[in-house]
């Protein structure tokens, strides 16, 4: 098969090798995306927390720095993997190998998630997850199938060894940020060495307000990670 040696060819590359194998040359490096800590620090000041009593998680690092909000283009991210939720622009930037090895994979399940490499998009990696369909009505099937398709995501990146993932899906906006924000959430306090960055990727304005207001409920003034000693 075409695709798999044409993978085989990409892993053995370094990082500026790859650069020249990308179909854009317009490409966004994780250094250039902020932290949702370093985006509020830079408008508001450092942040205040005080510590309870307990124990560092060591390597844990803060919350507030393993994620971090982008509005614009998903296919112009250098990160190791972005989740594609059925978009045809993904499969445009990264060239026909990856349709062929997506065609090999017999498909997917809805709240399953499978990988394939990322081809000639700056990522290494694209992780594909098939999203419920909730046409307005969001109920405990849409809720489960989304939160698992975010899961299987985040597992899928832990079991290749990745460290930076962006995440777009198609959803009802309100309980697509709320899904979204705590299975995150709950993920890196769960696996706090295994993540980098973990990248809310939005295209509408609408939802990067939602994200927003939601992530400085949710994110704002931790600065690490702590685990209560009783």
């Amino acid at each position: 098969m075409l695709f798999a040696s044409y993978t085989e060819r990409l892993l053995r590359l370094d990082r500026e090798e790859r650069r020249k194998e990308y179909r854009r040359q317009e490409f966004i490096p994780l250094e250039k995306i902020p932290t949702w800590r370093e985006e509020n620090r830079c408008k508001r000041g450092s942040f205040a927390f005080e510590m309870p009593k307990g124990k560092e998680l060591t390597g844990g690092g803060g919350l507030s720095d393993k994620v971090s909000l982008y509005k614009g283009d998903i296919t112009v991210l250098e990160v190791d993997a972005i989740v594609n939720a059925v978009d045809g622009c993904i499969h445009k930037a990264a060239g026909s190998c990856l349709y062929d090895e997506c065609q090999s994979l017999n498909g997917c399940e809805t709240g399953k998630a499978k990988i394939t490499s990322g081809y000639d998009l700056p990522a290494r990696y694209v992780i594909h997850t098939v999203g419920p369909v909730a046409r307005g009505h969001v109920g405990p099937t849409e809720t489960n199938d989304l939160t698992s398709c975010y899961q299987n995501s985040l597992r899928l990146m832990k079991e290749n060894g990745l460290s930076t993932v962006v995440s777009t899906v198609r959803f009802p906006n309100e309980p697509a940020a709320d899904i979204a924000l705590n299975t995150v959430k709950s993920w890196i306090e769960e696996n706090p060495d295994k993540i980098t960055r973990v990248i809310f990727c939005v295209f509408l304005e609408t939802d990067f307000a939602i994200y927003k207001k939601k992530m400085a409920v949710m994110f704002q003034g931790i600065t690490r990670l702590i685990i209560l000693v009783l």
